[in-house]
């Protein structure tokens, strides 16, 4: 699960809580890695050259087994302890987008069939990674294959995943594009809860509904309010509550009758397609602002270096709908909208307290891996029993301490003959250089280097 738009928001109001690792630069790190997220990547990530899944002679999907082998290795590897976090029972409330993804599933089936028909590489390639679905075979195979590597599945550094709702749950520390392969060279993103609090200016019960207020899994986004008006709104009633008193007040005042509504509808029906009809009038060639053919074809996530693909331009995007969003009446909240049930899985997720968890990384179990990998899955014996060897050296190494486990960093404190300081450190968070800063800076390099 996402939340939309909190990315960006938080890159844009409070850049200082997110920074880009090198994976080796996180040695010595516990950290709790979604392995429903990851099973999901490399069902769709881990790939033949044809764009199917991996399979055994018996036909069986292998793509997310391989993954997870490989990159908890990799991972092992650079000095990082990895804990996996399943699923358990969804909530009520997801009910609904679980069935929106079913629906979306079938409808990418169907497309994909067609596309095997009568479609390029690309268009079967495209649908059939829309059709994955995790399941519970999935699961239970992937927890085996951890527990025959001595990894433990289930309080840790940090959590990894790609879902931005694991602040919602407070997790201090997120971690992105951990389980990435490594020929992609995607720096691992980090977002600090804390820091994103302190740059939002808001506490967690406010973090939490500006998050619901963006959109989740348990309700249905309210169209029209974008990260911004969503943190301007959040910031102008102190909480969701007061902004969806506020929104349904003001519908209440400002809402047109059924007639005038009626009328606005079909203004912007004959607008829409006014301008479809101008649309279709006009010469492609007199197209300046399509792009060209190649950016636009979506890059599969394995090498096509060995053969040429054919190519086809993707078709020019129909004019946006206007009339939908806030519409002439202003930001609409949905009448069934529980944004308080939303809140309180949030606030009070059933999970099992820490101090009943105990995570222990353990010796591999070689002969029990090439049993189930090799004999039973297919994998080659040789590579098997060379990735069991490196987690045997990894997982039972001891590990260089890390420097920040040694010391803690103190704040600077401000001197009294110190004038002007203040202001200069108002300046630097402009941007502003004054006089004096290169010289200051300087003096402040060079004690550094004689201490």
């Amino acid at each position: 699960m996402g939340i939309k738009g909190l990315t960006g928001l938080i890159s844009e109001i409070a850049p200082a809580a997110m920074k880009e690792h090198d994976i080796k630069t996180l040695f010595g790190r516990k950290v709790a890695i979604d392995a429903s997220m990851s099973i999901y990547q490399f069902l769709i990530a881990v790939r033949q050259k044809d764009g199917e899944m991996l399979t055994n002679d018996a036909g069986e999907t292998t793509s997310h087994l391989m993954g997870f082998f490989y990159r908890t290795i990799r991972i092992v590897e650079n000095g990082i302890k990895p804990a996996y976090v399943f699923d358990g029972k969804p909530p009520e409330l997801k009910k609904g987008v679980l069935s929106k993804r079913y629906e979306k599933r079938a409808e990418a089936k169907e497309d994909n069939e067609e596309a095997k028909e009568v479609g390029t590489v690309e268009e079967m390639d495209k649908f059939s990674r829309r059709t994955v679905k995790v399941t519970r075979e999935h699961n239970e195979e992937c927890r085996r294959l951890l527990k025959l590597m001595g990894i433990p599945v289930v309080v840790v550094y940090a959590a990894g995943s790609e879902d931005m709702d694991t602040l919602t749950f407070s997790a201090p520390i997120l971690f992105r594009h951990l389980t990435f392969s490594e020929a992609k060279k995607q720096p691992i993103s980090e977002i600090n809860l804390q820091a994103a609090l302190e740059g939002l200016d808001m506490n967690m019960s406010q973090f939490i509904d500006l998050c619901l207020l963006l959109g989740c899994d348990y309700l249905e986004p309210i169209k029209g309010v974008g990260p911004k008006t969503a943190l301007k709104l959040i910031r102008e009633h102190k909480g969701l509550k007061g902004v969806v008193t506020h929104l349904r007040v003001k519908w209440v005042l400002y809402s047109p009758s059924p007639e005038v509504y009626r009328m606005w509808v079909e203004a912007d029906k004959k607008k829409q397609r006014a301008a479809e009809k101008a649309e279709e009038a006009q010469p492609e060639s007199e197209s300046e602002d399509e792009p060209a053919a190649t950016s636009d074809v979506e890059k599969p996530d394995h090498d096509d270096s060995d053969g040429e693909r054919e190519v086809t331009p993707k078709p020019k995007p129909k004019p946006k709908k206007k009339g939908k969003g806030k519409g002439k009446g202003g930001v609409v909240i949905p009448e069934e909208w529980p944004w308080e049930e939303a809140k309180a899985i949030f606030v009070k997720p059933d999970v099992t307290p820490a101090d009943e968890i105990e995570l222990e990384w353990k010796n591999p179990d070689v002969e029990g891996l090439v049993q189930f990998l090799v004999t039973e899955k297919g994998f080659n014996e040789e590579r098997v029993r060379k990735g069991a060897d490196k987690l045997t050296k990894f997982l039972n190494s001891k590990q260089q301490g890390r420097l920040d486990g040694f010391f803690t960093v103190k704040p600077k404190e401000p001197t009294k003959d110190a004038k002007g300081k203040g202001k200069l450190k108002v300046d630097a968070k402009k941007g502003i250089k004054r006089k004096g800063d290169d010289k200051e800076t300087s003096t402040g390099k060079k004690a550094k280097t004689k201490k």
